[in-house]
C-alpha cells in the first residue's frame, strides 16, 4: 500500500491528537484513567480501518523512540514493555476494528458494537501483558485493569461515536484521503 503525503500528514495529526488526549489523565494505582480510548476510537471512526491503524502505529513508534506521548508525558520502550504496555500495543487493533465497523455499518449501533469488540480485545491484550509483567494471575489482572474502567470506557466510546459521526457528517475526510 502506497500512502500519499496527505494521508501521512492526516495520520500524523491523529497520532498527535492521541498524544494530546492521552495527557488528560487521572492517575490511579497502576493503570491511569486517560482519554486514550476516546482518541483511538475516534481515529478509527474518522479515518477508517487502514489509516486509523497507521495513525496508532505512528503514535506507538513516537512513544517507543522516547518522545513523551504516553500518559504522564512518558515515553520509551520501558513503557511499551511495562505493565500497561499491552493496552498501548492494542491501539492499532482498536483503531482498525472501529474503522472496519464504521466502514461496514453506518448505524450508531453497528459502530458501537465494533467499539465494544475492540475494547474487549484491548482488555485481553492489556490484561495479559499486565499479568506477565507483574506475575499476577488473570483474576487479579482483570480486577486491576478492567473492572474499574468498564463504565468509563463505555462512556468514552459513546462520546467518541457521537463526535466521530458528527465529524464525518460535516467533512468528507475519508473520501479526500481514500487509499487506492
Amino acid at each position: 500500500m502506497k500512502l500519499t503525503t496527505k494521508q501521512l500528514v492526516i495520520c500524523s495529526l491523529f497520532a498527535s491528537l492521541t498524544a494530546i488526549l492521552t495527557q488528560i489523565s487521572i492517575p490511579l494505582l497502576i493503570v491511569p484513567f486517560t482519554m486514550q480510548v476516546f482518541a483511538v476510537a475516534l481515529c478509527g471512526l474518522v479515518l477508517g480501518k487502514s489509516l486509523g491503524f497507521i495513525s496508532q502505529v505512528i503514535y506507538i513508534l513516537l512513544g517507543g523512540i522516547g518522545l513523551p506521548v504516553f500518559a504522564g508525558f512518558s515515553g520509551g520502550l520501558g513503557i511499551i514493555l511495562g505493565p500497561t504496555g499491552g493496552f498501548i500495543l492494542s491501539f492499532p487493533i482498536i483503531a482498525f476494528v472501529v474503522g472496519y465497523f464504521s466502514e461496514k455499518f453506518k448505524s450508531t449501533l453497528g459502530i458501537m458494537f465494533g467499539m465494544i469488540c475492540s475494547l474487549l480485545i484491548s482488555y485481553i491484550i492489556g490484561t495479559f501483558q499486565f499479568c506477565l509483567v507483574t506475575n499476577s494471575d488473570f483474576i487479579k489482572g482483570i480486577t486491576i485493569c478492567v473492572v474499574p474502567f468498564i463504565v468509563v470506557d463505555i462512556i468514552k466510546l459513546s462520546l467518541s461515536a457521537i463526535v466521530g459521526k458528527n465529524i464525518l457528517k460535516r467533512i468528507n475526510l475519508r473520501e479526500s484521503i481514500k487509499i487506492s
